[in-house]
């Protein structure tokens, strides 16, 4: 076995540690999803580890990361990122009409306001949760944003597989987020992982869907959406 040695983030310093990336693959069953069941679509599962031996520090490097979710076609793209608290979400408004991007559910509040096409806003989150995001003109828009205190952590793709990469030594808990899973199926999945070497592949992990009941939101006054906002010319940028 050949180990690449290079500075790895400790959580409390740095050392010459070997740097290991853990890697595994979710499947989702009991799914009703059209994306899961037609196209075996299994990206969105947030998977992260937290160090046995306290809260890991998070590095300036990785605190001010931002992620990118743009806004096309009445969706957010990607549907779900994860961030490390400290760090931030692009809005770009790629759609030919108006947004307005909030969230007021659990997590951090924010409302970005009104802004016209071909433009963007940038929201910074300062503490860990699972915040829930939706657009105050286009009832079908949602999406997730997972805040998190630690630096290791990953996104499923498409395929199921995810990568969580330089990981030093030693013993972790592995947590896991999927939308559409209850608290109780999250909790069974929380599991020990001690790392060990270079390369960790984890056994695949199972999530089930059952007892997953989708939830209509309202918008950010917590009213009921009126019809086809984008048709008005309130909401279209002038010629």
């Amino acid at each position: 076995m050949i180990w690449l040695w290079r500075i790895c983030f400790s959580g409390l310093w740095l050392l010459p540690l070997w740097c290991a990336s853990v890697k595994g693959s979710v499947l989702l069953t009991d799914s009703r999803d059209p994306g899961v069941r037609r196209h075996k679509d299994l990206r969105g599962v947030v998977v992260w580890l937290e160090s046995t031996n306290g809260r890991a520090a998070i590095p300036a490097s990785t605190a001010g990361r931002v992620q990118i979710m743009t806004q096309k076609d009445k969706h957010f793209d990607p549907h779900v990122v994860a961030i490390p608290v400290g760090g931030g979400v692009d809005f770009p408004n790629d759609d030919p009409f108006f947004h307005d991007v909030f969230s007021n559910y659990s997590g951090q509040q924010f409302n970005l306001g009104l802004y016209k096409p071909q433009s963007t806003k940038r929201q910074i989150f300062t503490r860990p949760g699972i915040v829930r995001v939706f657009c105050n003109i286009h009832p079908t828009m949602s999406a997730v944003i997972v805040v998190l205190e630690t630096p290791w952590f990953a996104v499923s793709r498409a395929s199921g597989d995810f990568e969580i990469r330089d990981v030093p030594p030693g013993a972790y808990t592995l947590h896991i987020f999927h939308e559409r899973a209850t608290d109780d199926t999250l909790r069974a999945l929380i599991r020990p992982v001690a790392v060990e070497a270079a390369t960790l592949v984890l056994p695949p992990i199972a999530i089930s869907e059952t007892g997953y009941i989708p939830a209509p939101h309202k918008n950010m006054w917590n009213s009921d959406y009126p019809p086809a906002l984008d048709d008005s010319p309130v909401y279209r940028p002038k010629p």
